[in-house]
């Protein structure tokens, strides 16, 4: 019976209540949200992260080792980095350290979204490329998150 009622406990914290991280200006997220090219030389990676399970849990994210910052629901973060170049992101997860080996032609945009997948006590995150319209209509409806801040 106690092993129910923990069991319960662990679900409904994991599911319930949202994490949250400090965001970006709305006028800063907007500019983002205009999908323009990136720099030149450069690609443009948006990490995102919509609402579903997990809601409760925050997760870091790199790029080439590179913290990014951790993510919530509902967020994004867009990253510059070089063009024609394979790019490694990586993930927190209690199930294994996940990484995504992205490669990049310059002058485009490239969305991937983070995603959680639960366990029975714990959530693990792992990524997925998206397509372009999915990616744009995904991060459309999203704010911006401020980078740089990792739990490690």
């Amino acid at each position: 019976m106690y092993k129910k009622h923990l069991l319960l406990a662990a679900a409904v914290v994991l599911f319930s209540g949202c994490a949250s991280v400090p965001m970006e200006s709305k006028l800063l997220s907007d500019k983002a949200k205009e999908f323009n090219s990136p720099s030149k030389g450069s690609s443009g990676l948006y990490i995102y992260r919509t609402t579903g399970v997990g809601g409760a849990l925050k997760k870091d994210v790199k790029v080439n080792g590179k913290c990014i910052g951790e993510t919530a629901p509902s967020m994004f973060f867009y990253e510059e980095v070089a063009g024609d170049k394979q790019h490694s992101l990586m993930t927190e997860s209690e199930f294994s350290p996940n990484e995504l080996l992205i490669s990049v032609e310059s002058g485009k945009n490239y969305f991937i979204e983070q995603f959680i997948k639960m366990g029975v006590f714990v959530g693990g995150a792992d990524f997925k490329v998206a397509s372009l319209e999915e990616g744009k209509a995904d991060v459309s409806r999203l704010g911006m998150a401020v980078k740089g801040t990792c739990s490690d």
